[in-house]
Parts: structure tokens; C-alpha cells; sequence
């Protein structure tokens, strides 16, 4: 029998998350260089979408093996992708042209956006700029159909150039490549009454293009790039190879297979037939694009007018008394205790290993390295703990994708220091984030150990940018649990049990069934069924179903889903179900999970999505909050979530992004509300 529950396509809804991203570049009420960020991460985020996504489903489209889709299916999805990558082009172009250059202006910075807007003030300069600075770096290369020698740099701008040779009658054609390493992208031209001036390179190159091609009437130029593959399989390998594969399939990423090639929009016709039959590419790979491509740049556009006003951020907490001697032991000994980045800073998991580094009981100290900062503190510590006689065990998930180079490096650098690195398991990822500092006394007896489950990887950096949540724990059974967790993957154990934690591949899924399955009993006894859950995506069909069977019974359930969410609400089997996504000035990162259990809560934190990868092929680490007071804590902030009406939007069962209501004077902004929450906690302490 076929069922009835329909499924949003993966990629897709993942497109409709990127645009909600876009659609903050259109708030007003946004300070304007924040809003200018929000273009550079959308265009940033499609970027890395067809690295890896579309590559994919090109590579299926020529012929390449399967399980999810047909030959056929691959070709109209990539079809579909093209259409509303394209529809949300003309979205940012407007927000870009309508919106943020004029709102330039009127803070008085002007932002030449070709070089015909270059007012004769700056004309000089702008020759000047271009032989002294630009010119030395430049290397036109001519495209020939039949001897093509030039290879296209992955995510490298080019500048296309048509020209004619005086008294020729056929054009020409070349390429230059943007010498961004040696000129900045923006440059500065020099402040002409009460205004600030700003010039994209390529602008620069374009008039000036004639002092190039002496002998030659210049027609026209336009940018382009192009995207490659940049996925790396490497689950078919063995153990003992598993590194130097790694190392190998990396180096190769930057000669991947053409997945995009980008221009602009206004090339002709004949100009782009050219480029095509020259490089070899293939129409399904034409990605029509506007005037200045690589907008993900704008992260770095210098605001030269110190007038216009900067976004005022929360500043990260510290907890009282965080100097004092042993505080993080003390105070989690004291009771277990929840930490909130960027609300709190992750100074204080820095301090809880450097407590353990001094700690004469401190036998061994275990932990998961994912995506860590580069020159990372964590490492640093890590190193000072070994360096000082502790037994330091850190798993190195080499897949992490666009961090396999930093991974292995910082993999060696442990290893040189005395510390135990065990790589991969091939065909499974290790994506929990947690740590554990086992201590003993001097007979070998077992000591008050500490446990660390977050939602969030071991890095300072992203700590600053991510909404995360932490749980440090002395809790013995938990603390026994991820004793077992890191046994299993030193291949120590066959047979595990999990008492507290909720591991995928072990007993995530069926503990998760049983929950939802609760709430539905609860239903049918005629008390009240609630769900809440917080996570990034939601894909997994499977599980989807659990939560279209329990709307379908009565209960509610409110899903806070940042990207991807393939569950369909608004249909007869998801009355149910609310779908809340959340964009601000920091990535909603964390995962929570509520279930009412009847009136008393069952809540739980850890690194999972309910995405097929994460619960059938990764290693996963979920923890319940066992203190009261910090279900509480949790519940009060996915309420206050679900309440938002500024920066939060339903999601629609055609994908749209519905803004809740305007702004006004009752408005509720997660983020920041809940950044004053925790204030006033650490106020009461």
C-alpha cells in the first residue's frame, strides 16, 4: 500500500533555507554592513551547495551509481535547482542594486559598480592604480577552440575579454585571472567632498583593459568563474590506507570535474558560445550569474566612513569567580551545569582542560575532534595535558569536509606530542562532540571523573558565531557511558550498554521511537501529547514518519528547523505540526529535544540532526538533562523560540519562509531575549 505522506525534496528545502538567509540583507532595520554580510553568506553558502550537492547529482546525471535517484531524476533536479537558483538571483540582485548601494550613498560611500560610473576626479588615479599596482600581476591567455592549455582555478575569478585586431576581421578571445592574492578585491579611491569612494578590482582591469591589448580595439569583457567537485569519498578504503588516501583525494579537490561555470548574465550570445566549445563545458553546467560574481567578498568590504553605525553583538559571559583555583571542577561537582556559546564564552571549556592538565588525579583525558580552530587552544591544552603525563586519547574524524587538511595536520602535531590519535573507521563517521577527564588516586581507585556533551565542535572560533549548548557532568552513569562510548571506538568492546547517553548506531533510534510513541499513548488516554524539537535539518523519511503518525493521533509538536526540513506541514497528516526557522546574527547550531511526558519533561541535548547520515552512518552522542532546573532553563528558551515574531518565520507547506508578524513594540527576539535571560540567571547566582 503506498503511503499518503509527502516529503519535501532535500535540496530544495535547502535552497529555501539560503534564501531566508538572503532575506536579511532586506531587512531595514539591520545595520547596513550586517545586511551586506548576509549577501556574502548566501552567496558563500551556494557556493559550497554546488561544490558538493549539484557536483553529485552531475556525476549521477553521467552515469553514476545511485541508490536515491535515477539518471533521469538527477537531470530534473538539477533542472529544478538551476530554476530557483536563478529565481533567487533576481532576488539578490534587487535587494544588492534597489537597496544596499543606494543605502550607501546616503551614508556617503559610493561604490563605483562599473567603470563607466568612475567620475573624472578619479579617473587619474584609477589609470595610475592599475600600471602600478594591477598591471605587473596580469597574464592574458588566449582561448583557442583546438589548443587549449590553461587550466580554470576552482572558485577563481576570470575576466573574459573580446578584441579585435586593428584591420582584422576576426575577434579574439581571452581569459585574465583576478590577481586577488597580490590587489585586494575593494579598492579605496581617494575621498572627494564629504564622500567615500569604493571600486571593484575587475572594474579597475576593465578600464584600463586597452593599455593590455595594444594594436587591438577592445569589444566587450564580462567575468566568469567556475565551481568543481569538491567531495572526497574515501569510505572504500582500508584502515592503514585511510590517511594517505585522505591526503590524496585533498590535493585533488582543486582538479575536480566542472560542476558550475558562472557569468554574466549580459554576455552575448556568440560571446558565450565561444567560451563554452574553447573550455569544454557542458550546458548543464551554465549558470547565469550578475556583473560582479564571488559575492561572498562583501564579508570583507571596507566601510571607510567611521560614521555608519556597526552591530552592538552580546558579548560573551564569563561565570563569577572563574579565576579561583579548581572553579569548573568545584562548580560542577557542585551541580551539573549548562553552558550557552556565544551567550557564555568558551573560555571556560579552555579552563576546565587546563584544570585537568594540573590535576594530579587526572589519569586520562578523552575527546572528539571534528572541526577544530586552526593555532586551536583546545589543541594547545590537549598538548600541555600529555607533555604533563596524562594519558590523552583523541578521535580524529578525518571527513570532516573542508577540514580534512587542518585535521590531519593538527593530528600530527598531537601525535609528535605523545598523544594517542585514532583515525576514521572506514565507512562511519564519528560526529559527537564529547570529552571526558577520567581520575584516580594512587591505589587506582576511581575518582570523581567529569563528562562535556555538546551540540557544537571543539573550536573558539565558531564557538564566537554559533549558538551551541554544553553540558559538563560528573554524573557517574553518564560519566560510565562515555567511558564505554570511547572503549567502542578503540575496538576495546564488541558489546556495549548505555545506560544514560543515547548513541546512534546503538540505542538513539529505538529510545527516540519510544518517546514519540509516549506521547501518543498519552493521546489516546485523553491527556495532552507534546513535542518540541530543535535541530539544524530534518530528512530522515523514516522518522518523519514517527512524526506525521503522531500528529495524525493529536499530538503537538513545534519543530525549530534552521535548513533542512523535508517534513511537510500544513497537510491533513502534519495539522499537527509547526515548523519554526530562525536566522539571525548567530547560526543556530544546538540541538534540543523536548517530549512532555506527561507533565514531567524529558529533555535532551547532542550533536545529531535527524538526518539519514547522522542516525544510521555516524557515531552520535545524545545526553539527557537529568537537573531539574535546567530542563527548565532549556524549556524557557525553546519557548521562547517558538514565540519569536522578529527574525523567526513558519515555514510553509510550499517551502516558503512566512514572517510571523512586522515589527513592533511587543516584538520577541530569540537571540537577544535569551542572551537578557541568561544575565539575569547569572545575576541570581
Amino acid at each position: 500500500m503506498e503511503s499518503h505522506y509527502k516529503y519535501f525534496n532535500r535540496d530544495i528545502s535547502w535552497l529555501s533555507f539560503n534564501h531566508r538567509v538572503l532575506l536579511e540583507a532586506d531587512d531595514d532595520t539591520l545595520p547596513l554592513y550586517e545586511r551586506i554580510n548576509f549577501i556574502a553568506i548566501y552567496s558563500s553558502n551556494l557556493e559550497e551547495f554546488y561544490q558538493v550537492r549539484v557536483a553529485e547529482h552531475k556525476a549521477v546525471a553521467s552515469g553514476g551509481k545511485s541508490e536515491d535517484m535515477t539518471v533521469g531524476e538527477a537531470h530534473a533536479l538539477i533542472q529544478r535547482i538551476t530554476e530557483v537558483v536563478n529565481h533567487q538571483l533576481e532576488d539578490r540582485v534587487r535587494i544588492y542594486e534597489q537597496k544596499i548601494l543606494p543605502e550607501l550613498r546616503r551614508n556617503h560611500v559610493v561604490f563605483y559598480q562599473s567603470k563607466n560610473e568612475v567620475e573624472d576626479f578619479h579617473k587619474e588615479f584609477v589609470h595610475r592604480f592599475f600600471i602600478e599596482e594591477v598591471f605587473p600581476y596580469l597574464q592574458p591567455m588566449k582561448i583557442e577552440p583546438e589548443n587549449v592549455r590553461f587550466f580554470l582555478r576552482d572558485k577563481r575569478l576570470y575576466l573574459a575579454v573580446k578584441v579585435r585586431k586593428i584591420g582584422a576581421d576576426n575577434s579574439e578571445y581571452y581569459l585574465i585571472k583576478m590577481p586577488y592574492s597580490k590587489v585586494p578585491r575593494f579598492v579605496e579611491l581617494p575621498f572627494h567632498e564629504g564622500n567615500y569612494y569604493l571600486m571593484f578590482l575587475e572594474d579597475i582591469i576593465k578600464a584600463n583593459l586597452q593599455e593590455m591589448f595594444v594594436g587591438y580595439d577592445v569589444e566587450c569583457s564580462y567575468c566568469c568563474k567556475i565551481s568543481r567537485d569538491a567531495d572526497v569519498f574515501v569510505d572504500d578504503v582500508p584502515a592503514e590506507s585511510m590517511v594517505e588516501k585522505l591526503k590524496e583525494k585533498v590535493k585533488k579537490r582543486k582538479i575536480g570535474a566542472i560542476c558550475r561555470f558562472v557569468y554574466d548574465r549580459k554576455m552575448p550570445v556568440d560571446f558565450l558560445e565561444a567560451l563554452v566549445k574553447a573550455l569544454g563545458i557542458n550546458r548543464e553546467e551554465l549558470v547565469p550569474g550578475d556583473k560582479h560574481l564571488n559575492l561572498e567578498n562583501l564579508s570583507f568590504l571596507p566601510n571607510p566612513n567611521p560614521a555608519i553605525p556597526q552591530m552592538v553583538k552580546p558579548q560573551p559571559m564569563c561565570l563569577p569567580g572563574m579565576n579561583e583555583k579548581h572553579f569548573m571542577y568545584r562548580r560542577i561537582a557542585k551541580r551539573d551545569m549548562l553552558l550557552y556559546y556565544p551567550y557564555h564564552g568558551f573560555e571556560h571549556f579552555i579552563r576546565f582542560l587546563y584544570e585537568a592538565v594540573r590535576d594530579p588525579f587526572c589519569r586520562e583525558i578523552m575527546i572528539t575532534q571534528y572541526r577544530v580552530a586552526e593555532h586551536s587552544e583546545v589543541i594547545n591544552a590537549l598538548i600541555a595535558a600529555a607533555r604533563n603525563g596524562k594519558h590523552v586519547t583523541v578521535f580524529v574524524e578525518l571527513k570532516a569536509r573542508f577540514d580534512e587538511e587542518n585535521n590531519l595536520a593538527t593530528a600530527e602535531l598531537m601525535r609528535k606530542a605523545g598523544i594517542d590519535i585514532i583515525f576514521s573507521i572506514p565507512g562511519l563517521k564519528v560526529h559527537a562532540k564529547v570529552a571526558l577527564v577520567l581520575r584516580e588516586n594512587d591505589k587506582g581507585e576511581r575518582l570523581r571523573s567529569y563528562a562535556y556533551v555538546s551540540t557544537g565542535n571543539f573550536n573558539e572560533k565558531t564557538a564566537k558565531i554559533y549558538a551551541d549548548i554544553a553540558l559538563y557532568t560528573c554524573n557517574k552513569q553518564i560519566v560510565e557511558d562515555m567511558y564505554t562510548l570511547f572503549r567502542v571506538l578503540r575496538k576495546e568492546l564488541k558489546e556495549s550498554h548505555f545506560k544514560r547517553l543515547l548513541i546512534a548506531r546503538f540505542n538513539l533510534l529505538p529510545e527516540l521511537k519510544q518517546l514519540i510513541q509516549k506521547e501518543i499513548n498519552l493521546v489516546h488516554k485523553g491527556k495532552p501529547g507534546r513535542i518540541i524539537l530543535k535541530m539544524n535539518a530534518l530528512q530522515d523519511t523514516a522518522m518523519i514518519d514517527e512524526l506525521y503518525r503522531a500528529s495524525e493521533a493529536g499530538v503537538q509538536i513545534d519543530l525549530i528547523v534552521r535548513g533542512i526540513c523535508c517534513l511537510v506541514p500544513g497537510e491533513s497528516f502534519s495539522r499537527n505540526i509547526r515548523v519554526t526557522r530562525i536566522v539571525d546574527t548567530f547560526l543556530e547550531h544546538a540541538r534540543v529535544w523536548y517530549f512532555g511526558n506527561g507533565g514531567d519533561p524529558k529533555v535532551f541535548i547532542g550533536s545529531p540532526d535527524w538526518m539519514r547520515r547522522n542516525l544510521y552512518r555516524r557515531i552520535e552522542a545524545v545526553t539527557p538533562i537529568l537537573d531539574g532546573k535546567l530542563r527548565q532553563e532549556l524549556t524557557d528558551m525553546l519557548n521562547l523560540q517558538l514565540s519569536a515574531n522578529r527574525k523567526a518565520c513558519w515555514v510553509d507547506n510550499h517551502l516558503q519562509n512566512v514572517f510571523k508578524r512586522k515589527p513592533g513594540n511587543d516584538d520577541v527576539r530569540a537571540q537577544y531575549d535569551f542572551y537578557e535571560y541568561l544575565k539575569r540567571k547569572l545575576a541570581e547566582d
